[in-house]
């Protein structure tokens, strides 16, 4: 049976073993979102100069990157006919994410960042390809949401108890496949075991239905993703 080029994208990228051009260029791009991750942090931080050199970083190893594979995709997007609109389109925001943060716009400049997201993420979705990365990204969206809910009330605990279960489903697919640099590497398991009991505290007090607990669980989501995230996401 013959798989699509995408098809054969999800599997190989899915394995613990491939090798060649895809582990390549994926081994290369995720050592460039890790500084991307570094740049979104450090527009979070209020400290300009630390925004402006994380973000400089950034765009010199995404620089090396689309030098190397612009013209050149790698197989598993070599078939994508937006695979040169979607580095320019990176590009350009990493330059007004850069212009934004000289100018010490710095939630403007994260704000351009964070459009990166989600601009891999529909690659890696036109391509039939999902990381680690992209199961973070749910994560954090879903978490997101959560964070914004209304403060818990006798109406509203059902939806908390919802909200829970869909969190953990998507903790569980998250850290059930770890990126190769975190397979039998215990700071990503302390990190992960952190997640894991914050959500599992997030059940426990949307269950009870004490609003008070459920706000204090909610509040403790944050901290551990963000620093799984930082090191690993």
């Amino acid at each position: 049976m013959k798989l699509s080029l995408s098809a054969l994208a999800l599997v190989v990228l899915s394995s613990a073993a491939f090798a060649g051009p895809m582990a390549d260029f994926e081994t290369g791009f995720r050592n460039t979102y890790a500084g991307y991750r570094m740049a979104l942090f450090a527009t979070n931080s209020g400290d300009p100069d630390k925004s402006k050199r994380a973000i400089g970083d950034f765009e010199t190893s995404w620089r090396a990157l689309v030098s190397q594979n612009g013209s050149a995709p790698p197989p598993q997007y070599e078939d994508d006919p937006a695979w040169g609109a979607t580095l320019a389109g990176i590009s350009e925001a990493i330059g007004k994410a850069r212009q934004l943060a000289g100018e010490g716009e710095l939630a403007q400049s994260h704000e351009a960042l964070e459009h990166i997201r989600d601009a891999i993420g529909e690659l890696h979705t036109r391509n039939g390809i999902e990381t680690f990365s992209d199961r973070m990204n749910a994560y954090h969206a879903k978490m997101e949401h959560v964070l914004g809910m209304p403060a818990a009330a006798d109406n509203s605990v059902q939806g908390f108890v919802e909200e829970a279960a869909v969190l953990a489903y998507l903790a569980q697919d998250m850290l059930n496949a770890p990126p190769p640099e975190a397979r039998d590497n215990m700071e990503f398991a302390k990190l992960a075991d952190a997640v894991t009991a914050s959500v599992t505290a997030f059940q426990t007090a949307a269950r009870s239905g004490d609003a008070e607990a459920i706000k204090a669980a909610v509040s403790g989501l944050k901290v551990p993703y963000s620093k799984l995230f930082l090191k690993f996401g």
